[in-house]
């Protein structure tokens, strides 16, 4: 049951590949950057550590303007030419901040996210893919991606159900912050 309940300061939030020029071939940007966005939102509130990386930035280009503008102050950046993020880099970055709990937003599905995804769980990892904070140019290949990471052992949620986990209730000053973005 404790793979299902998330507390903040057992979770790292992991924002994969959202590139410049990857992120145009993709479809429902908007809805990915909005879900991102929150999660950025709540990471600041419950000071959730945030990695961010990006695949071949020399090709794919830089984080886009609408997730870099939100980012905190500090977090961890990788670049990388492995589709699956867990390198030895990221590696070290989760052994230095002790989180297990790995909340995944980002592109493409059913390549950089799953593999990390699958990686992550193989290593011991409880994973939430949030699946309306990731996208693929293909609807089959998204679909397909969220079946087999929810085979691998990955729970499958969204932005509004995490947020609502971490913050347990209403009336508190994280809820005041976070419920206008709700809207």
């Amino acid at each position: 049951m404790n793979q299902y309940i998330l507390e903040g300061d057992d979770c790292a939030l992991v924002i994969i590949d959202l590139q410049e020029k990857l992120m145009k071939a993709m479809k429902d940007q908007d809805r990915v950057y909005k879900n991102t966005n929150l999660l950025l939102a709540i990471a600041k509130e419950f000071d959730i550590p945030v990695i961010v990386t990006e695949q071949y930035p020399r090709g794919l280009g830089a984080t886009v303007e609408e997730i870099k503008n939100h980012l905190p102050e500090e977090y961890f950046y990788l670049d990388k030419n492995s589709f699956s993020a867990l390198n030895e880099e990221m590696q070290a970055i989760l052994d230095k901040i002790g989180r297990k709990k790995i909340i995944i937003t980002g592109s493409e599905t059913h390549i950089c996210v799953f593999q990390t995804a699958r990686d992550l769980v193989n290593k011991g990892y409880h994973v939430y893919l949030v699946r309306d904070a990731v996208c693929s140019r293909f609807d089959e290949n998204y679909e397909n991606a969220l079946s087999l990471m929810s085979s691998l052992g990955a729970v499958i949620t969204t932005a509004e159900t995490v947020v609502f986990d971490l913050l347990k209730q209403a009336g508190t000053p994280a809820f005041k912050a976070i419920s206008p973005l709700l809207k």
